[in-house]
């Protein structure tokens, strides 16, 4: 009874004990892998320091932690008899054994931190360690020399044990910890880790409140069996029965005691590194930009990484089996050998594991130094390697540019010498011929001078004659008379002398020019007949270009119905570019034959000679007067039949829209063939029709797309133009590939067709359509079309490829992309519509952001006035016009002035009166502000004024129609907001003035027609104006350009003062005036000398281009 009492009270006690051991032993695993588990942040060399202070540091602690776990795991499930307390009483305890081994730990897990760690942990916290092992030793063996009786646990029965006073005070101190760091530690700790400390406070104090419950009850009884067991077994056993208890009580209470002092540590430790860690956060932030360059060169450590985790992986299977090993411990420990055994050899075994570990740490921190530096070493290579390809391929591109260069200037000169030959010949001839006209023509005036001379001798002869008959019959007075018949005869004598001298005179002159004359005809006999034997091998000039365009597309049509093979569609086309004469009588002869007998005998004229003209397609959104919004129309015609009349071959390739003009197209029909092209991840159908406008042959394109692309009842300003015009691009360049056309030069033009070039590149040259240099020309930068990058996969273009800054990337946004820079980027030559304007462009204020992109590319960049139809501009046969006229002949232009007054309801009061024209659209680009000006201002000075346009801008439209109404009926002032190109030219006919006050004008062809009817511009200073009108009262340009007025700021006062000097030299000075109207009016605004610019850079490419694949 005795014995089971005692054993009781001691398992009682021990057992709670126990309890609060197990409960703090895992807090304090949780506690160090609450530190391991903070996110340190990783900043260069600091980097692999933490990483060795978590793996080394923490790790001792946290084995310090599962150590004491196991231990108090193998006391409570191997509790020793009272027989065992006593047999052992003069020996160590295994509690004391426990805690000397748990305090050695300790001292050399401080050791390993001091000797390992220095550079990490500051020498503070190592010194807390090492005298937080010191205080555990000396705690310990102060409890071995200071044991309670158990008297003292009897008296203190009735109070709180200090196994619960420990036990509440460490759950405190845990509790009141968890709450600081949730407090003030949020953003370096997880949430998780904090709510799992708090959680486990509150379970020990759950559990001990519990363990303490028994305790009492086991105390309780302690007290009610210790009389019985004094008075059976004597004073000598009870005083061994209390030695007993006393013993193991103070070794629970010194372990009790140092758990609660490594809870204190660990808890300021863990302040400590929270505090120092706010400072590594704050030096990782400056450090950060450094690691994203080395992130991109990690990747190649992945081998050295995958060779750390097999090593990881061997360490998890090493705690494995100590596991393993610790549970056939604990099976085996029955007996207090192996007990002790087990708490001896347990620290040495972690001690060697723990050596194990460090040596591998240390040894992967050795690797990743060894990384880092040839990361360092690569990164030099890699720059060096750079650096010389850099230089190798300028030294390539410039070799490269030189050979190119050779070779071209070689060609050049090749030309130029023959040139020069032909141009000397024919100098000579012209001047020869010129001299003799000069010496003919001043000849015959010399004569005529003569004769007329001769015939007033012969009046002043017959005036004599009568006067001396006179004399004769008035008889006078014969001195008198005498004397005047002397002087008669005198002046007869003088007058014979010079009348002979004046036949011989002329009678030479005569003569010289029957001479010259005959040589003139000589020559001119001599030139016929050389002209005659040049033209038998020369192209025939009197068909229509109508005629040679049904040819070409004839041709065209045979190939893609594949009735005629592609060499011998381009050997019939090279010889419809020659305006051969074979093929010309082949075809007229046999125009009425069945198609298999015209092919059969263009079959058998087929040749292969050699030509040096250039084949030439533009790729427009539009062509004027079929398909017609602006100047683009008017461009792609005028360019188109100029370089057609210089012996190139021209095509036009435009899609074929619901609301074009179609009876302006000739012999339109739709080809039996169908060209597929790639759209939206699939291949789509069009179907090709064929056409003439004025002269050229053109391909419209109608594409088979659910969108109905061109079927929308307008030509732009739909929400999908990025996707409409895309598509068209790749179907046109799709029907040259499929057509075998190996054009020389591809013009296209503005944002719409400009899609070309980099489809040209990337997509068809590697296909075979590699023959022709790419000319783009941008008609105005305001409008760029800009959109999203991906839409441009749509049409098969590489997204990632090419929204890059040096390529198609938008300058403003680098999500879109923009077409007119692709189009600068990707071509070979670029142009825009003026001098001026590519001026203009090339700065920050008017390249809408393409500034940047022009000027890297300005050797390739030019700028070239427009021309104007002067066939379709013409006074002398526009039926448009009241009465036609000419230069010569000026009158008609007052006559139109009448007939335009009357229509319109204007006064005819004052035939002198000075009207002003304005013919355009009112958007703010044309200066919408001046415009209204120059109305309230014209009248003011006298004048009349007349506006035709409209302006999609619902607000100006609207303001607009107010001032018209308000002039509805005025007498010298007429607003009529549409547009109607017969009223157009009869403005331009009646005009004196056309204002044109744009605030920027890419090149403007209304300044051209006006100058073309006789109108004189009153324009500002800015684009192709300033590169087409020069004006009159400025001495530095000379006469013969002087043409309009101009003003350069874009306000009332300079443009008053350019209307005003209109007005002053109509009004005071109608020579001048008549004389400046005809000069203009002689002024050659044809596409004649814009076109030999565009020849010319069309052929330089060519050569170029012909000369590098020689190379």
């Amino acid at each position: 009874m005795e014995e089971e009492g005692s054993t009781t009270v001691s398992k009682g006690m021990y057992g709670s004990a126990l309890q609060f051991l197990i409960v703090s032993s895992q807090l304090l695993a949780k506690c160090a892998s609450g530190i391991t588990g903070v996110n340190f942040p990783a900043t260069s060399d600091e980097d692999s320091d933490m990483e060795n202070f978590s793996n080394d540091g923490i790790t001792s602690l946290k084995d310090t932690a599962d150590d004491l776990d196991a231990a108090v795991k193998a006391e409570q499930t191997d509790h020793p008899t009272s027989d065992d307390l006593l047999a052992t009483s003069g020996e160590d305890s295994d509690t004391e054994k426990f805690s000397k081994n748990g305090i050695t730990i300790l001292k050399d897990t401080a050791d390993d931190l001091d000797a390992e760690q220095t550079e990490i942990l500051p020498n503070n916290k190592i010194t807390r360690l090492k005298d937080t092992a010191d205080d555990l030793d000396a705690a310990v063996k102060a409890e071995q020399t200071d044991h309670p009786t158990s008297d003292d646990l009897l008296a203190t029965s009735g109070e709180d044990s200090d196994t619960e006073k420990f036990s509440k005070n460490g759950i405190t101190i845990l509790k009141d910890t968890a709450d600081d760091l949730d407090a003030e530690q949020t953003e370096i700790l997880p949430n998780n880790n904090i709510t799992r400390l708090k959680g486990d406070a509150n379970g020990m104090d759950f559990a001990s409140e519990a363990e303490l419950s028994n305790e009492n009850m086991s105390l309780t009884l302690l007290n009610e069996i210790r009389p019985v067991s004094i008075a059976a077994n004597g004073e000598d056993e009870a005083n061994g029965e209390d030695e007993l208890s006393n013993v193991h009580l103070s070794g629970l209470i010194g372990m009790i005691r140092n758990a609660e002092k490594n809870i204190h540590l660990l808890n300021h430790a863990r302040i400590t590194a929270l505090e120092d860690l706010e400072k590594i956060l704050s030096e990782k932030e400056a450090l950060q930009g450094k690691m994203n360059v080395l992130e991109m060169k990690l990747a190649e450590t992945d081998e050295k990484l995958r060779v750390a985790a097999q090593q990881k992986m061997h360490v998890e299977l090493l705690e494995d089996q100590l596991e393993q090993l610790r549970n056939e411990l604990l099976a085996r420990g029955d007996n207090e050998g192996s007990m002790h055994d087990k708490h001896v050899s347990l620290p040495f075994s972690l001690s060697e594991e723990l050596d194990v570990l460090r040596t591998e740490n240390l040894s992967l921190k050795n690797d990743l130094q060894a990384l880092k530096a040839d990361l360092g070493d690569i990164k030099g290579t890699d720059e060096r390697v750079q650096m010389l390809e850099r230089e190798k391929s300028f030294l390539e591109s410039s070799l490269k540019g030189l050979d190119n260069k050779l070779a071209a200037s070689q060609v050049e000169v090749s030309k130029l010498s023959m040139l020069k030959f032909e141009c000397k010949n024919l100098y000579e001839k012209v001047e020869h011929l010129q001299t003799l006209l000069d010496k003919a023509a001043k000849q015959a005036d010399q004569a005529i001078f003569v004769l007329q001379e001769n015939q007033e001798l012969r009046k002043k002869v017959d005036k004599l004659e009568e006067s001396l008959e006179e004399a004769n019959v008035y008889k006078l007075s014969s001195e008198r008379l005498q004397h005047y018949n002397d002087l008669m005869q005198q002046k007869l004598r003088i007058l014979d002398e010079r009348l002979q001298k004046s036949d011989e005179e002329i009678h030479g002159y005569v003569q010289l020019y029957q001479d010259s004359v005959k040589e003139f005809q000589d020559t001119l006999s001599n030139l016929k007949e050389e002209s005659k034997r040049r033209a038998e091998d020369e192209p025939v000039n009197d068909m229509p270009w109508e005629f040679w365009s049904q040819l070409l597309l004839m041709i065209d049509a045979w190939l893609l119905e594949k009735k005629i093979s592609t060499d011998d569609a381009g050997l019939l086309r090279e010889m419809v570019w020659k305006r051969d004469g074979h093929i010309c009588n082949a075809y007229m002869s046999c125009k009425e034959k069945k198609q298999h007998e015209i092919i059969s005998m263009f079959l058998r004229l087929i040749s292969s000679p050699k030509s040096s003209e250039l084949h030439v397609i533009h790729i427009a959104a539009e062509i004027a007067p079929v398909a017609k919004v602006g100047g683009l129309g008017d461009v792609v015609t005028g360019l188109g039949k100029a370089l057609q009349r210089r012996g190139h071959l021209v095509e036009i390739i435009l899609p074929k829209y619901d609301c074009m003009q179609y009876e302006l197209i000739h012999d339109l029909r739709a080809l039996d063939a169908v060209v597929e092209s790639y759209f939206d991840g699939q291949l789509h159908k069009n179907k090709i029709w064929t056409g003439t406008v004025e002269g050229l042959p053109v391909y419209f394109i109608e594409p088979h797309h659910p969108g109905n692309f061109f079927w929308r009842g307008q030509f732009y300003g739909e929400h999908d133009d990025f996707k409409r015009f895309s598509f068209f691009s790749r179907a046109a360049l799709e029907l040259l590939i499929q057509a075998g056309k190996k054009p020389d030069i591809i013009h296209c033009h503005d944002w719409q067709t400009a899609f070309v070039a980099p489809l040209y590149w990337d997509i068809y040259a590697p296909k075979g359509l590699n023959s022709a240099r790419l000319c783009f020309t941008c008609h105005n930068f305001e409008y760029q079309g800009t959109a999203p990058a991906s839409e441009l996969a749509s049409c098969g273009l590489d997204v990632h490829h090419l929204n890059r800054p040096d390529r198609i990337q938008d300058n403003s946004a680098h999500d879109r992309v923009n077409p007119i820079k692709g189009g600068i980027v990707f071509s070979n030559i670029v142009t825009t519509v003026s001098p001026t304007y590519a001026q203009e462009v090339r700065t920050a204020e008017g390249g809408r952001g393409l500034h940047a992109t022009l000027n890297s590319h300005a050797k390739k960049f030019v700028g070239i006035l427009n021309g104007i139809d002067t066939d379709a501009w013409n006074p002398t046969r526009d039926t448009f016009l009241k009465v036609q006229y000419s230069a010569f002949d000026t009158q008609g232009k007052a006559e139109n002035k009448e007939a335009l007054r009357r229509k319109l309801g204007l006064s005819s009061a004052n035939i002198g009166q000075p009207l002003v024209g304005c013919i355009t659209r009112l958007v703010p680009q044309k200066g919408v502000h001046l415009i209204r000006h120059a109305l309230y201002r014209t009248l003011e000075l006298g004048g009349q004024f007349i506006l035709l346009g409209s302006s999609p801008v619902s607000h100006i439209q609207r303001e607009f129609e107010d001032i018209a109404n308000q002039f509805q009926s005025h007498e010298n002032a007429r607003l009529l907001l549409k547009y109607d190109e017969s009223l157009a030219r009869f403005i331009y006919a009646a005009s004196d003035m056309v204002v044109i006050p744009s605030i920027f004008e890419p090149c403007g062809l209304t300044q051209m027609i006006a100058m073309r009817y006789g109108s004189i511009p009153i324009v500002r200073k800015t684009g192709g104006l300033n590169d087409s009108v020069f004006d009159v009262d400025d001495d530095t340009i000379p006469e013969e350009f002087r043409n309009g007025f101009t003003f350069l700021t874009a306000d009332e006062q300079a443009f008053n003062n350019a209307l005003e000097r209109a007005f002053f030299h109509y009004k005071n000075n109608s020579e001048f005036w008549q004389k400046l109207v005809q000069k203009v009016m002689r002024i050659d605004f044809s596409w004649d000398s814009s076109a030999s610019l565009y020849e010319e850079l069309y052929e330089k490419s060519v050569a170029r281009a012909r000369a590098a694949n020689r190379a």
